[in-house]
């Protein structure tokens, strides 16, 4: 067991310090532009949404980029496995460029549609045609960053995301409460760090394809293989962005508090999910090379155990969450009705975080077995029973805090649907492939 509690944190915490750069990146941009009205926050709050539901859709970029390679590692062939990543780095460039431009076309719609005003509307689209030149970068980041986990390589995503969060947090601070350019200055700060970050990340890999005698020219079969790979993977995302999208228009239809403090929660959220999936991470990366490796004995008790790292983790999480509740929501806004609406619903978050730890980690296990198309009709299953529950509280008109409850129905029906496919051992392929 100790061997693989070192290994474990040999990928978590490194992995753990560059995912939390991404919500950081949120974070700084809400507590910003949360000091500067509420109306500005509740814009940010409908422009993010979009653009985290671009990002989450294509988080396969990076989950299937790091089984793929940890599974070749794990068979001792390097070649093929920086020929795959490279793969998964041009899509992520073409799928990007695609996104961005549909973004900047469609921002005006896109905004309104998840706007509780006229003004909200209009400041969501101020943030969403400057954010959209970030979507090929942030696409890129995902892509280059998942095939260096593969390769064990935590170090270099670490440097060039803290690096990332900094140019991002001076360059907005400049452009918002500077030159007073509000969310176009945050949307600018936000491009250029993802920019900054894309180049760093995708020279490495680069340069690593080399040295194993890779091709670094676009491979048509590679492109093709990654695109087909992640499919069910982007169904599974698509269900856990389509549950943001929905929990967003309930919070929305509740009037500009609840929106506002419905960005300050999924902020949070966001963030523990992020260091949740450290865990994730090293249970993908360990799992696609036992797997590699053939070596299902070691498979089932290193999945054992991150079981008991994820529960571990969630509830530190939560007593964390729920004892700097108030604090936490005074640093991202000085609106008190905002703050009183916040607060009670991240007293529900914390309670739910040992739930989620487990949720992360079997949801990494299983991405790291390549047991994509189990995945994604799970989640659709439990996109059925969360979209009832979340709705209603519009519907019924409810308050803001029974939003957050009806996510907790979201993670219970996660858990039941995970543990049971863990319990089987058919997610267990051993070979390559």
């Amino acid at each position: 067991m100790k061997d693989i509690d070192r290994r474990i944190l040999a990928i978590s915490i490194p992995a753990f310090a560059a995912l939390i750069s991404e919500p950081l990146m949120l974070m700084a941009d809400t507590a910003i532009i949360g000091h500067v009205g509420r109306a500005e926050l509740a814009g940010l709050a409908a422009a993010s949404t979009v653009l985290m539901t671009v990002a989450g859709l294509c988080i396969f970029l990076a989950y299937g980029s790091t089984a793929t390679v940890a599974r070749h590692q794990g068979a001792g062939d390097d070649r093929r496995a920086l020929q795959s990543a490279l793969g998964g780095v041009w899509l992520a460039l073409g799928l990007g460029v695609v996104l961005g431009a549909g973004l900047a076309v469609f921002a005006r719609p896109l905004g309104r549609s998840l706007a509780s005003s006229p003004q909200v509307a209009d400041l969501a689209y101020d943030y969403l045609v400057v954010g959209a030149v970030s979507v090929p970068a942030l696409l890129l980041v995902l892509a280059a960053t998942g095939a260096l986990r593969g390769l064990l390589d935590l170090r270099t995503p670490l440097r060039a995301m803290i690096a990332a969060n900094l140019v991002n947090v001076v360059i907005t601070l400049v452009l918002v409460h500077g030159f007073g350019w509000g969310l176009r200055g945050a949307a600018l700060g936000l491009v250029i760090a993802q920019w900054f970050a894309a180049i760093w990340l995708c020279l490495v890999v680069v340069r690593r394809a080399r040295a194993a005698r890779a091709s670094v020219r676009p491979d048509l079969g590679e492109v093709l293989t990654a695109a087909t790979d992640g499919v069910p993977l982007l169904v599974r995302t698509l269900t856990l962005r389509t549950s943001l999208i929905i929990a967003t228009l309930v919070a929305a239809r509740l009037g500009d508090a609840p929106l506002a403090a419905h960005q300050i929660a999924t902020t949070v959220v966001s963030f523990l999910a992020f260091a949740l999936d450290a865990l994730a991470i090293a249970g993908q990366t360990l799992t696609g090379r036992t797997l590699g490796a053939s070596d299902a004995t070691g498979t089932r008790a290193m999945t054992q155990r991150m079981i008991v790292w994820g529960l571990g983790a969630g509830v530190v999480f939560g007593l964390a969450i729920a004892a700097a509740s108030p604090l936490l929501v005074r640093g991202f806004t000085s609106d008190s009705l905002v703050q009183s609406t916040a607060v009670p619903a991240l007293l529900v978050v914390a309670a739910i975080q040992p739930l989620s730890g487990v949720v992360f980690v079997l949801d990494g296990v299983l991405i790291g077995a390549g047991d994509g198309v189990y995945l994604a009709w799970a989640g659709v299953l439990v996109l059925a029973l969360y979209a009832p529950a979340a709705l209603a509280v519009g519907w019924l008109d409810a308050s803001f805090m029974w939003l957050w409850v009806a996510y907790g129905v979201f993670i219970a029906a996660r858990l039941a649907t995970l543990w049971w496919r863990q319990r089987g051992d058919s997610w267990m392929v051993l070979g390559a492939r």
